[in-house]
């Protein structure tokens, strides 16, 4: 069964249980079963993904298509979670603390999470470009027979990948990068492929003073769990739908270059004395113990394929420059296994980072729908309780 199946049956199982009991008068005990049942849905899908793999290529913890995942699952909870708070407001509740105060809050949230999905989408061009990087250097290196030639063009390319993948958070776009080696851009690899300008189409720019790490920040000032009766009811929920978002929006900028991330390892309100978040804090914890290990080697993101990258082009660099013509037995074997696995890794990208950069898309535009209808929500709820003239 697909995400949306799961939404659309998750979803219409409670209407038709919210209706059966709303004529019995018993709707708070069914909002607190369908409360149960989200939270437990939540636990089994954010403990899917702490369960992935650290090193298999195909799946592997924040790999592009761990990413991937994660946002299917975001996707999933936020429909789910939006839902339950449309059939289960009313003029009386959302007119009343805590409501009333909630509420706007969430909205102003994702407002800040639209900016990172921007950030997000402009760091995804940053990720083709060191992909288009790496390919270069791969046909180089491939070249039979491997002579001087070659290993020049390589070095060259993968020098140009190192700087593009240890950006200072400082610099605020990551079109400064793609500059730097934009000749790359416009030779070699498939010609068939769209050119690396058509991704522009899919971001939007952000301002050049904006911060990741204090955006995220802001995003959890006040997202606190509710306390005493409120626990079981819809600010739960609300709180439940806060708190999703910012640790997906907090996972993106760790995984994906960024502009700003110092002190991104910030505190996330992740209560870890309920069953349902100890997934969540398990994530949190695996991820910021990561970025605490990479944070002052300036790497452009944890991002699986990116580390990969790293690691192999390194290797590569250090190859071409001590190769000389015709080049020791040895070396070349281990640098053609090397080479096989840098061009493994790109073929990877090539499969996952146009359907990741449609999905980022995808929340964008579903956090804009979502918001447009609790505004309107809002809005039917002032004119009904507005008196009659």
């Amino acid at each position: 069964m697909t995400g949306t199946d799961n939404q659309s049956s998750f979803l219409g199982r409670i209407s038709i249980r919210r209706n059966q009991v709303n004529a019995m008068d018993g709707s708070h005990e069914q909002e607190i079963e369908d409360l149960d049942v989200f939270q437990k849905q939540v636990s089994d899908r954010f403990a899917d993904l702490l369960s992935a793999p650290d090193d298999s290529p195909a799946d592997a913890f924040l790999s592009i298509s761990w990413i991937r995942k994660l946002l299917d699952v975001f996707l999933s909870c936020e429909a789910e979670s939006k839902g339950m708070l449309l059939m289960g407001c009313d003029a009386a509740q959302i007119s009343k603390s805590p409501l009333d105060r909630l509420i706007p809050e969430i909205l102003d949230r994702v407002v800040k999470a639209l900016d990172i999905c921007n950030a997000v989408a402009n760091g995804l061009e940053l990720v083709r470009h060191c992909q288009r990087l790496a390919e270069i250097a791969v046909l180089a290196l491939e070249q039979k027979p491997f002579g001087e030639g070659p290993a020049r063009r390589a070095k060259k390319a993968l020098v140009s990948l190192m700087l593009a993948m240890h950006l200072d958070d400082k610099e605020s776009s990551v079109q400064k990068t793609t500059e730097r080696s934009w000749s790359f851009g416009r030779r070699g690899g498939n010609k068939d492929r769209p050119p690396f300008g058509h991704y522009k189409s899919l971001s939007w720019q952000v301002a050049k003073n904006w911060s990741a790490a204090k955006q995220i920040h802001a995003m959890t000032m006040n997202v606190v769990p509710p306390r005493g009766p409120e626990a079981s009811g819809l600010p739960s929920l609300v709180f439940i739908m806060n708190l999703i978002m910012v640790f997906v929006m907090w996972v993106l900028i760790t995984a994906i270059p960024c502009q700003e991330r110092n002190g991104l390892t910030t505190h996330l309100p992740i209560p870890k004395n309920v069953n349902w978040t100890q997934s969540l804090a398990g994530l949190h914890d695996k991820i910021g113990d990561e970025w605490k290990k990479k944070e002052k080697k300036g790497m452009a993101g944890l991002l699986f394929e990116l580390q990969k990258m790293e690691k192999l082009g390194q290797s590569l660099i250090e190859f071409t420059d001590s190769f000389q013509y015709p080049g020791e037995k040895d070396k070349a074997e281990e640098a053609a296994k090397q080479v096989a696995e840098l061009a493994e890794v790109c073929r990877r990208m090539e499969e996952g980072l146009v359907p990741l950069q449609m999905l980022t898309r995808e929340v964008f535009h579903r956090l804009v729908k979502s918001r447009n209808e609790i505004l309107d929500l809002l809005d039917q709820t002032a004119k009904s309780s507005s008196p009659v003239v």
